[in-house]
């Protein structure tokens, strides 16, 4: 028995020096002020003529709170919501939603509509009325996206005066068709598109081939030569999409660019946990715009 008790508390004080080395925020509850509790709020943003379905996890305490937007991808069925979590522990608001078309919100499902939708949302937090509602420090703001998320922050934070920094998560370059024949894109977006209101595979493609040339976000490297950044890949094949942007905001003389690169799929299913950590640890060191 003596050496499985050995072996017990090696393994105990190996686990508790590697939650040491993770950020408090992923595995302990912040103190509840009882007087600012931290809550949840349904949003409905308008954008296109209707209004976006969107949740705010609100962080507790009082005062306005650094706050961090997250767009989900193609169609979204990974929602990437214990993120949202984990940063609101670390003292942020998060606030997610869905774009026009998807996951229930009102309008109808277009690629331009997802860059509208992102700058109506920026539009919609900083309204002095929710700002003050919400608790927003509009000076500590920054966007983050996954996969066709990552493109939307991408070329938003590229034309965006008003945010921190942006967060680029396995981005996937919408306009990245290359020689690609409708039929071939068609058969890309068919898959899980039940989530999706008044689009087919068909028009979907259309509208990438009528727009590519000008949804690429290499183009949006000025933009964003100024902005920190931080860009995480995963071995989903996305990662040249990423490496070519970094290369351009860099070449635009971006110091401010932090690469990640996890071991993993395209929805980082076995490094959550490191997922959330490098987000959380770049967060905290992010300069106050």
């Amino acid at each position: 028995m003596r050496p499985l008790i050995v072996t017990a508390a090696v393994a105990i004080a190996s686990s508790s020096v590697a939650a040491q080395q993770l950020p408090r925020a992923i595995y302990t509850d912040p103190p509840r002020d009882s007087a600012h509790p931290a809550r949840m709020e349904v949003l409905h943003i308008p954008s296109g003529g209707v209004k976006i379905n969107g949740v705010a996890y609100l962080a507790s305490g009082a005062g306005a709170h650094p706050t961090f937007v997250f767009f989900h991808g193609l169609p979204g069925n990974e929602k990437n919501l214990d993120i949202a979590q984990a940063v609101r522990r670390d003292g942020w608001n998060a606030i997610t939603v869905n774009y026009r078309g998807s996951w229930g919100s009102p309008g109808e499902f277009r690629f331009a509509n997802n860059l509208e939708d992102a700058d109506a949302v920026l539009a919609f937090l900083g309204d002095s009325a929710n700002v003050r509602s919400l608790g927003i420090d509009m000076h500590r703001l920054v966007i983050a996206g996954h996969s066709m998320g990552g493109w939307v922050t991408a070329l938003t934070a590229a034309h965006d005066r008003g945010i921190a920094g942006a967060i680029l998560i396995s981005m996937a370059d919408m306009s990245n068709v290359g020689t690609s024949t409708r039929a071939q894109i068609a058969r890309r977006m068919s898959d899980d598109m039940e989530s999706l209101a008044g689009v087919t595979a068909e028009s979907m493609a259309d509208e990438l081939l009528a727009n590519a040339p000008k949804w690429r976000v290499v183009d949006g490297a000025t933009g964003l030569a100024r902005l920190p950044l931080l860009v995480i890949t995963s071995n989903d094949g996305l990662g040249p999409q990423s490496d070519a942007l970094v290369k351009a905001v860099r070449a635009k003389g971006n110091a401010s660019v932090m690469t990640i690169h996890f071991t993993t799929d395209h929805g980082y299913s076995d490094k959550r946990i490191a997922l959330e950590a490098s987000i959380i640890e770049w967060l905290e060191r992010l300069p106050r715009r």
